[in-house]
């Protein structure tokens, strides 16, 4: 990222010639990422995404500033034993990223789940690509705490679960209702 080294990645948009209020790294996606992987961390504390958009912009920074282990603590608990972090690592760190592009957040996809689709810029032997996707989140309430967060539904991660099975997310609805719509 050499357009505005002080920008936070998820402010850069190389479609668009023109940031019109860019916000520093310190001021955007590092408390997320400094709140989530600092030493004393507690699932309960610090600054927490308060939307699907808001984490997926953080989880782009991080994999910009390789910061592997956000990216695995912000995908759903389940399924964070199954990726491979050494692999996220070496994908961020050998991936030329040139910017981020919202094209839609859906806020509300039902009770508890989101999407947002983006273009992810990045350069391959000068030339600009984007890495196009829509992704699933979902906002999974901890009762015990009285805590709600917002997870990546990771649809790479192979999964033994039926459609009948209880949730993967902890929700209490069957799969096949609940996350289950959006992992196929």
């Amino acid at each position: 990222m050499s357009i505005f080294l002080q920008t936070c990645p998820c402010q850069v948009n190389p479609s668009s010639n023109v940031i019109s209020s860019p916000l520093l790294y310190k001021d955007c996606c590092q408390p997320y990422h400094d709140s989530l992987l600092s030493e004393e961390a507690d699932k309960t504390d610090g600054v927490k995404a308060d939307s699907a958009e808001r984490l997926m912009r953080s989880r782009y920074s991080a994999f910009v500033l390789v910061k592997p282990e956000y990216i695995v603590k912000t995908s759903l608990p389940v399924q964070q034993k199954l990726l491979d972090i050494q692999a996220i690592e070496s994908w961020a760190k050998e991936t030329d990223w040139a910017g981020l592009e919202i094209v839609a957040h859906t806020a509300k996809l039902g009770k508890r789940h989101a999407q947002v689709e983006f273009e992810a810029y990045f350069k391959t032997n000068k030339d600009l690509q984007a890495h196009h996707e829509l992704s699933a989140f979902v906002k999974v309430t901890d009762k015990i705490n009285n805590d709600e967060r917002w997870y990546f539904l990771d649809p790479t991660v192979e999964m033994t679960v039926s459609q009948k099975q209880p949730c993967i997310c902890g929700s209490g609805e069957k799969f096949k209702r609940c996350c289950g719509v959006y992992l196929v």
